[in-house]
């Protein structure tokens, strides 16, 4: 994989992707938040704790919504290659676990 030097906006696609799975399973669940600390509240409240989602995935998700808060509005950073690249097959993984928790309605 070449060094293109976008990581910061890797993480940023990475983090929107693992956010809208997740306001996708909240309003499959009638469950509603206004912002995005919101939707991670939620997730956190109805699924994390519930078993239905690990807690991994809620690591994952405050760690993608850090580095998409420190990418975009901190001038002075940017993300590295070894810091996005191994959460990518992570925010992957999530996405495909939510759709599937979705699709099967398996909760």
């Amino acid at each position: 994989m070449g060094n293109i030097g976008y990581w910061s906006l890797a993480a940023n696609r990475l983090y929107y992707s693992v956010y809208y799975a997740c306001v996708a399973l909240l309003i499959y669940n009638g469950i509603e938040a206004s912002t995005h600390r919101g939707v991670i509240r939620m997730i956190g409240d109805k699924f994390v704790k519930t078993g239905i989602l690990l807690t991994e995935d809620s690591k994952l998700i405050g760690r993608l919504f850090t580095m998409r808060q420190t990418g975009d509005y901190d001038d002075l950073y940017d993300w590295e290659e070894s810091d996005v690249l191994p959460l990518i097959p992570k925010a992957e993984e999530f996405v495909m676990r939510v759709s599937h928790l979705i699709q099967s309605k398996s909760f």
